[in-house]
């Protein structure tokens, strides 16, 4: 049970670093550098925990960016900053490149390498589903974020107390 409570924590943290990485490659304030370390951490900390329990990489995802997108108001509000500061780099370590490159991988292999129909099958399906599940996780993590920006107004969001 530890090590898994471990695991979970390293890899949560280095999710906090690559959102660190692409706020400091996007020159956010220095102010805001800690604020997306930690909603790196804990959109890694959702997702890894949810996907721990057999919950699906899409829903997962979801759930983080949502987590992102609903914290980074007020933060934002907190730190005198917009909230795209915040929102965008703790999502983009989450972007699915595995799955990207498992399509790519299938695709290249069913035009040039494959020529047994039997295995040509087996790579059709690789492709669609690494492809749909790349397609639908970068779908979740966009709506995810954005979704909590639509639903609160800015008049509403700052009378929220932190």
């Amino acid at each position: 049970m530890l090590d898994i409570i471990l695991k979970l924590l390293e890899v949560s943290f280095w999710s906090g670093v690559a959102a660190l990485g692409f706020g400091i490659l996007f020159n956010i304030p220095r102010s805001a550098v800690f604020t997306a370390f930690a909603l790196g951490f804990c959109a890694g900390l959702i997702k890894f925990s949810l996907m721990h329990f057999h919950v699906h990489v899409v829903l997962g995802s979801f759930l983080a960016a949502f987590f992102v997108g609903l914290i980074c108001i007020p933060m934002a509000h907190k730190i005198h900053q917009p909230p795209v500061v915040f929102s965008i780099p703790p999502v983009i370590p989450m972007i699915p490149g595995y799955y990207a490159y498992e399509t790519v991988l299938s695709v290249m292999n069913f035009i040039f390498m494959e020529g047994d129909a039997s295995k040509r099958i087996v790579l059709i399906d690789a492709i669609f589903t690494n492809g749909f599940t790349m397609v639908f996780v970068l779908i979740s993590l966009t709506v995810g974020v954005a979704l909590p920006m639509l639903l609160l107004k800015k008049n509403t969001v700052k009378k929220i107390e932190l």
